[in-house]
């Protein structure tokens, strides 16, 4: 193949240390690992990289909290991201880790290199701040008083720093994303860099901080240390042996990254900050930067507090491994975000993987077994149905390959899908078990089972990066291997083996589930987790109280409780008079695309909205700036009353409005659709 000597570096975010990853943050991995596995298995010389962020204000906190040093409780935070990582079968070169010898020395170069080429400066920063999120913000910023990113609560502060000039290169960034329309994917997140922080114009960046030590020393000014996205970015470069004195390592051949894979909440550090570090230090920038959509539970992030964790250990225990993986990977729209629910979970893993894809595995064999005492041979004697299957299994090769290089990985693997679709369907066209009553059929019977293996043999090796384990004992069952992508490049069909007997003792691959007796062992999993927090809580509160950073009477607080119920919350509303019909008719809702979204300058209220519907793009103000960020509106499907007449908001025009629901509590929800339909789609 021609792409058989050429490298591929792809890396994901490295993992924060502040607690245990849930599924969400775990989706990150498996996703790039089957991305991975593909360009392996396409002849790629692949380089993944993975690891885990551990430095910061927050870290330090937490260690306390814990009642163990920054470094001791890392280690085993960092140990807990590994294990995930490696529960769900990822195949990373490198965990790297930001308190890596390596990594530490080289991050110390570089802010010296900066320093001395006058990138980096020294100033202060006076500014609000939130612990939690480790950020400064201005008083405009700000909602309700609180964290504009997490809501937590904020205080003033200022401290020396050492700030770097982002405007020097952000006219070279600007002409680099405008000369590379595939930098930044999708689009959305492209449009949103460029609007909303770029063009507007570049702050100088805080780098480094002088209120906490827990942290790489600067080493030409030791009161400092590298602040968390220098340090943290770096990785990309340090695990692959970038030396800022020119004497990179062998590895250091993989540079640029081919693919950044992260969510979309750090788009902008990944598209701005580091692209602009890697300017000044003379460095090419990575190919692409690819901002993945949320896994949401049930439509909201993940939060202890909410009580609404999933984790991917305790998902492997209910649904194996490939059960996982193949959830992740098939519901995460390429843009939108997914939604993941324990009984959705089920569902998919009864659909899918029990009844399309272990059933069709188990039927073959049995048939086989059945019918032809387990040797699986080709008579030839084919009728039309026989062609129309080939080429369906054979032409799956370039469909799946196109939609890999598009990164919509969940399109890829609905495409595989549709051939075992396909297969399920040319058993009941062909009706073996008729057959198999005839001896003077038998010829023909035997055909039809050879289809249905070398079908199976083909579409299962386009499986194996999603779900290598699944394939692995597919292939086993089949007494047969993993067909090679140039092999499947020539869509040719009959390379199993004719003759062949088919190994003893199978088991069978997906048992279906009892969805009851599932949601009552997340019920357990639920309760578990919130005595674990509780627990958690109070053990922190008595740290922080040893530690002075918190006051003795905080200790008598009860722990704050976590709804782990899904009762719904009944709400009366205020009783307006009846309408008819043709009064509703007048009334058109119609499904719009957000395009654009930005905050509406001077308003703690008002978001600005550009949303596509059909091929027009409308103007929108809405004012639930308070619970959403124009960040993650970016690319949502939203339900929008279209012939609502034009007002004026603020002074912008409003041309209809979106549609949302309010809790007892004042808490707003917008409205999307269950599916993803088309922009312009019709609300009945």
């Amino acid at each position: 193949m021609e792409n058989a000597k050429k490298k591929y570096y792809i890396t994901t975010a490295i993992a924060y240390t502040s607690g245990k990853p849930h599924i969400g943050n775990t989706y990150e991995i498996i996703l790039a690992d089957a991305i991975a596995r593909f360009k392996r298995a396409q002849g790629y010389d692949v380089r993944f990289q993975t690891g885990s962020d551990e430095h910061g204000q927050k870290i330090e906190t937490r260690a306390i909290e814990a009642g163990q040093t920054p470094q001791e409780f890392v280690d085993e935070t960092a140990a807990e991201i590994k294990r995930l990582w490696d529960i769900c079968n990822t195949s990373y070169d490198r965990f790297i880790r930001t308190t890596d010898e390596d990594h530490m020395k080289q991050v110390q170069k570089i802010c010296r290199k900066l320093f001395e080429q006058g990138d980096i400066y020294k100033g202060s920063y006076s500014g609000i701040y939130c612990g939690e999120c480790e950020a400064f913000y201005t008083e405009s910023q700000l909602v309700d008083g609180k964290c504009p990113v997490c809501g937590g609560d904020v205080h003033p502060m200022e401290e020396e720093a050492y700030f770097f000039k982002m405007s020097k290169y952000a006219d070279k960034l600007i002409a680099h994303i405008n000369s590379h329309p595939e930098f930044i994917q999708p689009v959305s997140r492209k449009n949103e860099m460029m609007n909303n922080f770029l063009l507007p114009g570049l702050q100088d960046l805080c780098v480094s901080r002088s209120s906490f030590k827990w942290g790489i020393p600067m080493d030409f000014d030791e009161k400092h240390v590298v602040y968390v996205w220098l340090d943290a970015l770096s990785n990309y470069i340090t695990g692959v042996g970038y030396d800022v004195d020119g004497e990179h390592g062998e590895l250091y051949r993989y540079w640029p990254a081919d693919l950044h894979l992260i969510g979309k909440d750090i788009v902008r550090f990944h598209t701005i900050y580091w692209p602009i570090f890697l300017m000044a230090l003379g460095q090419p920038l990575p190919k692409q930067v690819f901002g993945h959509p949320w896994l949401l539970q049930g439509g909201e992030k993940m939060s202890k507090s909410k009580g609404n964790v999933i984790y991917a250990d305790d998902m492997v225990d209910l649904f194996g491994v490939d059960g996982v993986r193949y959830f992740c990977l098939h519901e995460m729209p390429y843009e939108n975000d997914g939604i993941i629910t324990w009984e959705l979970m089920a569902e998919r893993y009864n659909s899918d993987l029990a009844n399309t894809l272990g059933n069709l595995v188990s039927r073959t064999i049995a048939m086989s077994n059945k019918y032809l005492d387990g040797v699986v041979s080709n008579p030839g004697v084919t009728e039309e149905v026989d062609k129309d299957l080939e080429r369906v299994v054979t032409s799956a090769y370039k469909v799946v390959v196109q939609k890999m290089e598009e990164l919509r990985v969940a399109d890829a693997l609905t495409e595989i899908f549709k051939v075992y679709k396909r297969l399920n369907k040319y058993v009941d066209e062909t009706e073996p078990w008729i057959l198999g009553k005839d001896e003077a059929k038998k010829d023909r019977l035997a055909t039809v089972l050879y289809h249905l293996v070398e079908g199976l043999c083909i579409s299962t090796s386009l499986l194996a990066p999603f779900l290598p384990d699944t394939a692995a004992e597919i292939f086993k069952q089949l007494g047969t291997q993993c067909r090679s992508f140039d092999v499947l490049e020539k869509e040719t069909f009959g390379g199993y083996p004719s003759g062949t007997k088919l190994p003893e003792g199978n088991q069978m691959l997906f048992a279906r589930k009892d969805v009851k007796e599932i949601l009552k062992q997340t019920e357990e999993i639920t309760k578990k987790q919130k005595a674990e927090f509780e627990e958690q809580q109070k053990k922190a509160r008595e740290n922080l109280i040893k530690a002075g950073r918190l006051a003795p009477e905080a200790a008598k607080e009860p722990v704050k409780e976590t709804d782990n119920e899904e009762a719904e919350t009944l709400i009366d509303l205020e009783k307006k008079p009846e309408v008819t019909y043709d009064d509703f008719a007048k009334l058109q809702f119609q499904v719009g695309i957000v395009k654009e979204c930005e905050a509406v300058p001077k308003s703690k209220k008002l978001l600005c909205f550009k949303v596509q519907i059909g091929s027009e793009v409308r103007q929108i103000v809405s004012g639930i700036k308070k619970w959403y960020t124009p960040e993650e509106m970016v690319g949502k499907r939203v339900m929008v009353l279209t012939n609502l007449k034009t007002a004026k908001l603020a002074g912008l025009e409003s041309q209809g409005m979106i549609l949302s629901a309010e809790d007892a509590d004042g808490n707003v929800c917008v409205m999307t659709p269950e599916k993803e339909m088309p922009a312009g789609a019709g609300i009945e």
